[in-house]
């Protein structure tokens, strides 16, 4: 395997405006500092860059991908988090400079799908709203979307949302944090149509539609993961794997991943997203009891495959096929 560095080809981008959007969510427009125009790239793309923290972290990029002079994307600053967030909400501003990769997607609308139903939950909402605007560019109206969010006040884009020329088409539940409130996709799930299914959101929010779209036919619903929650990984522990081809066993602390810590001990490994929902890391398991947190694998697949950039050990010692 191949190591990919996710910085390997980075340019440095000046801040050009940096805007609240919603209760702890902030609007980053990046630029070139010379005026050149930027890699283009198709809705659903992200970007990594190197917060000012020092942490790379990935970002999708949520203007409309015809524009060549800017990358756009949002970022909420969330509890409990390494510092990534924080630190581009908290200390990110206007005529600062930053590290920015090229774009890359594995989120990419399918241009073959009939018709598009986006779900989307909080953050969640920046590639599905690139995606709205590749499509109205387009001239395609064959579209509707789902946004959940906690409240008005935490609901980015509210505005765009409401106005032409997505009125109409978008639908906004607000549950207040109460879980007895949550939306029932239920009722959109329960048949399967034609379209294709674009989600995004928490990772409860995501559970629930693919436990619900589990019928639908194989390649017609797609998920996009920002990672682990921030309350999932809080329970986090240590635990060590063992390397079945080098008989090497590495420990894994509670705040890395498996993907980390072997990239740390030498072990070349490839990667993109680094959430869980592209299968970049794919890796042979060999035997191991398993928290499998990603939104790849197929259930007849996890007893021997693994997603080393967020599933972690439940007991025990698991074996890689390394």
């Amino acid at each position: 395997m191949t190591a990919v560095d996710p910085l390997a080809r980075a340019r440095t981008l000046t801040v050009a405006d940096a805007r609240p959007l919603a209760r702890d969510v902030v609007g980053f427009d990046l630029v070139d500092p010379a005026g050149a125009p930027l890699p283009a790239f198709r809705a659903g793309a992200h970007v990594a860059l190197e917060t000012p923290a020092g942490l790379v972290r990935r970002y999708s990029l949520v203007n409309d991908p015809g524009e060549t002079h800017r990358y756009v994307i949002a970022v909420k600053r969330v509890a409990g988090s390494r510092g990534g967030s924080a630190s581009m909400v908290e200390r990110l501003k206007a005529g600062d400079t930053i590290r920015v990769s090229t774009p890359r997607n594995q989120f990419a609308l399918d241009a073959k799908a009939p018709r598009f139903l986006f779900l989307a939950g909080g953050i969640g909402i920046t590639p599905i709203l690139a995606m709205m605007r590749e499509l109205d560019a387009a001239g395609r109206t064959d579209w509707r979307l789902v946004y959940c969010t906690r409240s008005p006040e935490d609901t980015p884009f509210a505005e765009l949302l409401a106005a032409e020329p997505f009125a109409g088409r978008v639908r906004i539940h607000h549950d207040g944090g109460d879980p007895a409130r949550a939306f029932d996709f239920w009722p959109l799930l329960e048949s399967p149509t034609r379209a294709h299914v674009y989600c995004c959101g928490p990772r409860a929010m995501m559970d629930a539609v693919r436990d619900m779209s589990g019928h639908w036919p194989f390649g017609s619903v797609h998920f996009e993961s920002f990672g682990v929650d921030a309350a999932l990984r809080q329970a986090d522990r240590p635990f060590d794997v063992k390397l079945a081809r080098s008989g090497r066993t590495l420990h894994v602390p509670a705040d890395r991943s498996i993907l980390e810590v072997l990239r740390a001990e030498g072990v070349a490994m490839r990667s993109s997203c680094e959430a869980g929902s592209c299968g970049s890391c794919r890796t042979g398991l060999v035997e191991g009891d398993i928290d499998h947190r990603d939104f790849v694998l197929g259930e007849s697949e996890r007893a021997t495959q693994i997603m080393v950039c967020v599933s972690r050990a439940r007991s025990g010692t698991p074996v890689l096929d390394l």
